[in-house]
């Protein structure tokens, strides 16, 4: 029996933890997050990111390194200066939890191209496969992000970045993937990520 009360105490402490983080999450995102990536993660323009059910692990690294510095962006270098790790937690929490969500892709064809860099790459030029890092259906993982179903904008703007030098964190092999990468290629996988649905709609 007291096993049994100790064991139902502890677990009222995490459902009381797990609430507070959620209650912590939701102010912060009213206060700072919902103008650009919608409350629900869903983005208000497809020049930011889709946050909704982004890798929890990802999602973290990236705040702390928007919060430290490592990643650019005066805007979100901003927002995250006075963030805690406790808060960077619960939003990452947060936004992991959300449904993810796909576009419809109009240009099948063009997307078609996309699809074979995504699952071949091009060995003319050496490019390796997305899904060889990104998985089978695009959804990354713990420290990788999700692509399926992101914004196309969002995606090639990021890949232009990465081939450019101009995004500066996790840039190592990224920069050697991109930089090889012609315009058409560019957008037709960014076209192709986009219209990739969750695993649990196919």
């Amino acid at each position: 029996m007291k096993k049994i009360l100790i064991a139902m105490g502890l677990l009222s402490l995490a459902v009381s933890a797990q609430s507070a983080n959620l209650e912590l999450a939701k102010s912060i995102v009213k206060e700072k997050c919902h103008l650009c990536h919608g409350e629900e993660g869903e983005a208000s323009s497809a020049i930011y990111p889709r946050l909704a059910g982004q890798n929890r692990i990802y999602l973290i690294k990236q705040l702390k390194n928007f919060r430290d510095g490592k990643r650019k962006s005066e805007t979100m270098n901003e927002m995250a200066a006075g963030l805690k790790d406790e808060a960077i937690e619960a939003l990452a929490e947060y936004f992991s939890s959300k449904p993810a969500l796909s576009h419809r892709v109009r240009d099948k064809l063009f997307a078609s191209v996309g699809e074979y860099i995504f699952r071949k790459g091009n060995k003319y030029s050496g490019i390796p496969a997305c899904k060889s890092c990104h998985g089978e259906h695009g959804e990354g993982n713990e420290q990788l992000p999700r692509l399926a179903g992101q914004h196309k904008r969002y995606v090639s703007d990021q890949l232009q970045a990465f081939g450019e030098r101009a995004r500066t964190n996790d840039n190592a092999i990224m920069h050697t993937v991109a930089s090889k990468l012609t315009e058409m290629e560019r957008e037709a996988v960014a076209l192709y990520v986009s219209g990739l649905k969750p695993t649990n709609e196919e």
